[in-house]
């Protein structure tokens, strides 16, 4: 890749920067150091985060050196969010979700190498300097009246609650972050999120005054939906990259669910494809948007990127046994177990087998019919089936014969006619 920041803005990641022209040619003229921030206040990453992850692993593909921060110092603090002050959290659990953030990033770039990425923590340098200290050698290059100005104080000081001092002063934190990795690594770049623009450029202009030399700073657009609503959102919550958090059959479908209007510009972001065939497949898509290529292509790259082939092929095998179209035996428990758990279901413990739940009770309770009733007039239509099988008679109770190992427990796959799906899921006891 010769012009990674013309790739970036092809593929509409690229927002603002600092001087264009001069990170161009910074970008172009050999090696840099670059970094992007992570701040622990969960357990792992999210959609949104792994734009800047993908980010730093196209520059290092460029022949760039990645420095990627977990801070372990600004986690404790929490960067001024539009919606009010963050709860802060215990030092041990922020220690935690540092290890488990790094462990999350290290599988995306390559640690060998003559462009070997380093991970780094911001609490390293930050933990020994004394609040005087700080003050003096930092806090002293700030204007505040420039502080205020940036768009989350300032909306912040609007709101009823205003903002602490605590979060007020969260960007002198990272301007350090960006002149002691400078005078550390040599970094000359910084990326992050167009919500952190402000924090970015805190530490573009303390280097300038401290060390009377010019960097640059990159930002990402957000992304959104087409509606304009947030990306990254479920009815269930937030789609995070920690399997036992977001599994990967539900991080496959976030993608195949996709809109029409959002997945081109999923596919230009979040895939590694080269640009010209990305526009190869969106073109195709275009002209048959019914086969939906682009949202199969992105959850198949997506969830292979993130979770490995093998459990992208377990996801796809799952929603193809779902619809009749796989065998239900050959997944695994934990795929079985999550791509059902998904579904409306009726979860009872195996006692309720023992007494003989009957079909119409499990299509009932699992709520993809109103009643007993209409799970009787579904059986009698011939439109009823369990594990993808016919049922015949609606007072039948099931039987552990029906039921499929997952983890936990058990469980059988209820559908009424093609497309309304539902499961009973057995606990152990």
């Amino acid at each position: 890749m010769t012009d990674v920041l013309s790739d970036l803005q092809a593929r509409a990641i690229a927002a603002q920067t600092t001087d264009e022209d001069a990170l161009r040619a910074a970008l172009n003229g050999g090696s840099l150091t670059f970094y992007v921030g992570f701040d622990p206040t969960a357990p792992s990453i999210h959609m949104g985060n792994l734009v800047q992850v993908l980010v730093a692993r196209r520059l290092q593909m460029a022949g760039h050196n990645p420095l990627m921060l977990v801070g372990g110092a600004t986690g404790l603090i929490g960067d001024p969010r539009m919606s009010g002050e963050r709860t802060l959290n215990d030092r041990e659990v922020v220690e935690g979700w540092v290890e488990k953030i790094r462990s999350q990033i290290e599988r995306f770039l390559d640690f060998d190498g003559p462009h070997a990425a380093r991970m780094v923590n911001n609490l390293d340098w930050t933990k020994d300097i004394s609040a005087l200290d700080f003050l003096r050698d930092v806090g002293k290059h700030f204007s505040v009246n420039r502080m205020l100005a940036k768009e989350a104080v300032a909306a912040r000081l609007k709101s009823e609650d205003g903002i602490s001092f605590t979060e007020f002063a969260y960007q002198l934190l990272q301007g350090n972050d960006y002149l002691e990795l400078h005078r550390r690594y040599g970094v000359t770049l910084q990326t992050g999120g167009s919500d952190q623009w402000g924090n970015l450029t805190s530490g573009v202009d303390l280097i300038r005054r401290v060390e009377r030399k010019s960097v640059h700073a990159m930002s990402t657009r957000l992304i959104t939906k087409a509606d304009g609503t947030k990306f990254g959102k479920t009815e269930s919550g937030t789609v995070w990259l920690d399997p036992s958090l977001t599994s990967p059959y539900a991080f496959s479908q976030f993608w195949l669910n996709s809109a029409d209007a959002d997945a081109p510009g999923y596919l230009r972001v979040f895939s590694l494809r080269p640009l010209d065939e990305i526009e190869d497949i969106i073109e195709q898509f275009q002209a048959e948007p019914h086969k939906r290529l682009v949202q199969r292509t992105l959850a198949e790259d997506v969830t292979t990127l993130v979770h490995g082939k093998e459990e992208s092929d377990q996801a796809f095998a799952a929603a193809a046994a779902l619809f009749g179209t796989g065998d239900l035996s050959e997944l695994n428990p934990s795929t079985l177990g999550s791509a059902l758990a998904s579904l409306p279901n009726l979860e009872v413990d195996s006692s309720a087998i023992t007494a003989g739940l009957s079909v119409a009770d499990a299509f009932a309770g699992s709520g993809i019919v109103k009643s007993k009733g209409d799970a009787r007039r579904a059986v009698k239509d011939g439109g009823a089936y369990i594990n993808n099988e016919r049922v015949s008679d609606a007072e039948v109770p099931l039987t552990g014969q029906q039921l499929l190992p997952i983890d936990g427990g058990s469980a059988a796959l209820l559908r009424r006619g093609k497309r309304t799906l539902g499961a009973v899921i057995v606990r152990d006891n």
